[in-house]
């Protein structure tokens, strides 16, 4: 008899929840967006139960708020509250990275250099999704010998609330060339074992992209100023 195999599924829910987060996190849906369920169904072709399970999802990572049984909205962030999600970064990142870099092995600084190589294509080729994505993975890699799993949590639910801002900012401000050249020394510096400034360069790193963020979301709401 032929043994099985164990194949990953994912539950429907699971899929439209992964589209429709990608979808918010690239922009598609913008903030404040009405997400309606029976548009949803008939969208992907399903019933309306998976839609709402998908939503319940993303209600419980902040990307969207349920409004009532049919529908929800984008969740739209003020300037203060885009200020505090960076900040937020800042200090879990930074403490997770001084953690990591002592414990950090050859085979982690060299997984950390296969994503860097996989993010410099994405510049490349203008690929601001791929980039979104591998920039996450990147900034995990750095810390996993950290071992810090409810601070990873934690850190996991405020990168999910920066992504589409990070996105923005490489896509809208031309930001290509810090960006590059800051991940190649946040991991330089942790392979020769300068933790101080290596944290100190992450701190500016997050620290950078937050204010070109927040000069860039109050231009646009400012019906004097165009972007």
């Amino acid at each position: 008899m032929t043994a099985k195999r164990a194949i990953q599924r994912q539950s429907l829910p699971d899929v439209i929840a992964s589209d429709l987060r990608e979808r918010i996190l690239s922009g598609d849906l913008a903030e404040g967006e009405t997400i309606r369920q029976e548009a949803l169904a008939d969208e992907y072709d399903v019933s309306r139960m998976p839609v709402r399970e998908a939503l319940k999802q993303l209600d419980a990572e902040g990307l969207v708020q349920l409004t009532n049984n049919r529908g929800a909205t984008v969740t739209e962030h003020s300037l203060a509250e885009i200020a505090e999600i960076f900040d937020l970064r800042a200090l879990l990142e930074v403490d997770l990275y001084r953690r990591a870099i002592p414990a950090m092995t050859t085979a982690e600084f060299a997984a950390c250099a296969k994503i860097l190589e996989q993010m410099e294509q994405s510049y490349d080729a203008n690929d601001v999704s791929a980039w979104g994505a591998l920039n996450h993975k990147f900034h995990t890699a750095l810390y996993a010998a950290a071992d810090r799993g409810l601070t990873n949590d934690l850190l996991h639910r405020v990168a999910l609330q920066s992504d589409r801002y990070v996105r923005m900012h490489l896509s809208v401000m031309e930001q290509r060339e810090p960006a590059r050249k800051e991940h190649r020394q946040l991991l330089q510096l942790a392979q020769s074992g300068q933790v101080d400034a290596a944290c100190t360069l992450l701190s500016h790193h997050i620290g950078r992209t937050k204010e070109a963020l927040l000069a860039l979301m109050a231009a646009r709401n400012d019906p004097a100023t165009t972007v």
